[in-house]
């Protein structure tokens, strides 16, 4: 008698595999990489090779001669983590050194430590980038002014009118006891926040080139509109309250979603579908918490921007909200 053999799941296959999901990830970050170089130059490509060529090699050395297992460079993770981990610090010369510690922290520390792609519970471009952060706060909070398209060199400067990033100027305006009328008289308009004519990190000056690189994605469902959109959404809520409440001490939604980390957090580092919740639901309260977690930390923390440290507290939170959403089974 012949007996049915039934083998592990999955049971239904596709063309997709996590090779083509990381490589439309690095197609999806092109309109950042190719905004960042007309704005800051030959220090937008310096700082994003060293990034990027430092994550490959040091996951191919740990691969190869720590856990000595089959190389996965070519899957194009490592390339992702490079590029998100470039656009998360300023085009300044001095982090080109800086941003390969960073690199060996987010692969080795934050990803390789864990067994590698899939295990890791955080996500390893924030973690670098916020070890950088307080490692080398002076470097990383020291932004270039930009000087027009395409500029073959960006010199750093500590100009506040001009260098700083526009957290930063509300930030420092609001000590000073400014009112948000007189903060917002020298800041860039919504029109250049939104095309990035303003001074930040290589991946959040332009909120356009994050939304085309976020419309691919969901184009070709790497991502879902889930998190996305519970993310931006509650931080303009929360931040429209605070804002109808004193405007005279809080930015107006629009500007504070427009500002900062939270077009890329939201789009391409909450989104990280090893760090973020499986089932939609879990991943709408992921995305709440991290949108109420960026407008806390901005208002009453020491920092003025608080996307990473947001999203990184949510991945910690992702175990308990997969096994708070788990799906039905079949008919139970």
């Amino acid at each position: 008698m012949n007996l049915l053999s039934v083998s592990g799941s999955p049971h239904v296959h596709s063309d997709e595999s996590t090779k083509r999901i990381m490589w439309r990830v690095n197609i999806a970050l092109i309109p950042m990489l190719l905004v960042s170089i007309a704005f800051f130059g030959l220090n937008a490509i310096l700082v994003s090779a060293v990034s990027v060529a430092c994550c490959v090699l040091f996951q191919w050395l740990i691969e190869r001669f720590v856990m000595k297992v089959p190389t996965t460079i070519g899957d194009g993770s490592a390339v992702v983590t490079g590029l998100l981990l470039a656009f998360n610090v300023p085009a300044t010369p001095a982090m080109i050194g800086i941003v390969a510690i960073g690199a060996l922290v987010a692969i080795g520390i934050a990803k390789m430590s864990f067994g590698g792609l899939g295990k890791n519970p955080f996500n390893p471009a924030l973690v670098g980038r916020v070890f950088m952060l307080i490692s080398f706060p002076v470097q990383m909070t020291t932004w270039p002014k930009i000087g027009g398209l395409f500029p073959m060199y960006v010199q750093p400067t500590t100009d506040a009118t001009t260098g700083a990033t526009p957290l930063g100027l509300i930030k420092e305006g609001l000590k000073m006891g400014k009112s948000m009328d007189e903060i917002m008289a020298n800041m860039p308009s919504l029109w250049e926040i939104f095309v990035g004519h303003i001074g930040g990190s290589l991946g959040e000056i332009s909120a356009i080139a994050v939304l085309i690189g976020a419309i691919y994605l969901l184009c070709t469902k790497v991502i879902s509109w889930h998190i996305p959109v519970s993310f931006i959404g509650t931080a303009f809520l929360m931040a429209g309250i605070l804002w109808l409440a004193c405007p005279e001490s809080n930015p107006d939604p629009l500007t504070a979603i427009l500002t900062g980390g939270i077009m890329l957090g939201a789009c391409f580092m909450a989104t990280d579908m090893v760090t973020s919740p499986m089932s939609r639901w879990g991943q709408v309260v992921f995305g709440i918490g991290c949108g109420l977690l960026t407008i806390i930390i901005r208002k009453w923390g020491s920092y003025p921007e608080g996307v990473s440290f947001a999203i990184l507290l949510m991945n910690s939170v992702t175990p308990l909200l997969n096994r708070w959403f788990t799906p039905k089974r079949f008919a139970k």
